[in-house]
């Protein structure tokens, strides 16, 4: 691993509870879903090549992908913007982990910030006016909304000294944001009000969570849960307003990156079933899988391309 990864992995907080450490146990290729699925949509997703970290895209259906970025630093966690013409990721080109974005169809990459702090797993809101993003920016770790047009960056949450944030999410109408921290009681998810700051905590205390997203409505919040670091990893759905939840994939591996399809019919989701991570679609009606990705390298945390 180069030490640009090394430098990337660290920042990116992949500790206690999200752990994706492989740990020594068998195997069975043959429950790794075959390649297909016919789809008009597009996913984006970090690939490892030759110890190098890039952004790709590729048919969800399957197909030939295209690389965005080729730069000897990480990059890495894309998120479409709500137009679907940008990808905003997390890059450690200039020495520590920063906010970026490329072109959806290649050219070069821009960067949104410049300071000497830690900023990384970005999400654009649904409205395409600010992003949310964790920050080490004169202080812990936090997370922040910045607005585009004004350059103005607000705190939205702060949980003390030692905080390992991840993974903002906005909610489809832009009032929520949910997150991951390990403030406490261990790597949880939390839901915050986005006017207010006011949080709520969803996951229970015994099982933690991390890397959650909102679904497509907006009712629901799927989360990788792990546990006390058991050999898998489940992804799991927490219903918002009844607490309820049902485990979406249980296979036995260590599954993450969970997302939603634009039309909320699917999951993508990075999974190491066959011994290195490929990126998967599961349809939510029948549980019927598909692989996207194949060929050499890890490839993780796929994000749709919005619906147009």
């Amino acid at each position: 691993m180069s030490a640009a990864l090394v430098l990337l992995v660290t920042a990116l907080g992949l500790t206690a509870g999200c752990s994706r450490d492989r740990p020594e146990r068998a195997r069975d290729p043959g429950n790794a879903p075959t390649e297909g699925g016919p789809t008009r949509w597009e996913l984006a997703y970090e690939r490892e090549v030759g110890g190098n970290l890039d952004i790709y895209v590729i048919p969800a259906g399957g197909g030939p992908e295209q690389r965005l970025t080729d730069d000897p630093a990480s990059d890495a966690l894309p998120r479409w913007t709500p137009d679907g013409q940008r990808i905003v990721f997390t890059s450690g080109r200039s020495g520590t982990p920063q906010i970026w974005e490329v072109p959806a169809r290649g050219g070069e990459a821009r960067r949104l910030r410049t300071n000497k702090a830690t900023e990384y797993q970005s999400d654009p809101s649904p409205d395409g006016q600010e992003i949310a993003f964790l920050t080490n920016l004169d202080g812990p770790e936090r997370l922040v909304v910045l607005d585009l047009s004004s350059g103005v960056v607000r705190d939205l949450v702060r949980h003390g000294q030692r905080t390992i944030f991840g993974n903002p999410h906005w909610s489809p109408d832009g009032r929520l944001i949910t997150f991951s921290s390990n403030w406490r009681i261990g790597h949880q998810i939390y839901v915050v009000e986005v006017a207010t700051g006011q949080q709520r905590r969803i996951s229970g205390l015994t099982t933690g969570g991390c890397e959650p997203r909102f679904s497509r409505d907006g009712r629901r919040v799927v989360y990788v849960s792990r546990g006390h670091l058991r050999p898998t990893s489940y992804l799991v759905e927490h219903d918002l307003e009844t607490g309820q939840e049902r485990v979406l994939v249980g296979w036995p591996a260590l599954n993450y990156d969970p997302v939603y399809s634009p039309d909320g019919s699917e999951l993508a989701f990075a999974s190491d079933i066959t011994g290195r991570y490929a990126i998967y679609r599961q349809r939510l009606s029948d549980g019927r899988a598909w692989r996207v990705t194949f060929g050499p390298g890890d490839a993780r945390s796929p994000d749709y391309r919005p619906a147009r």
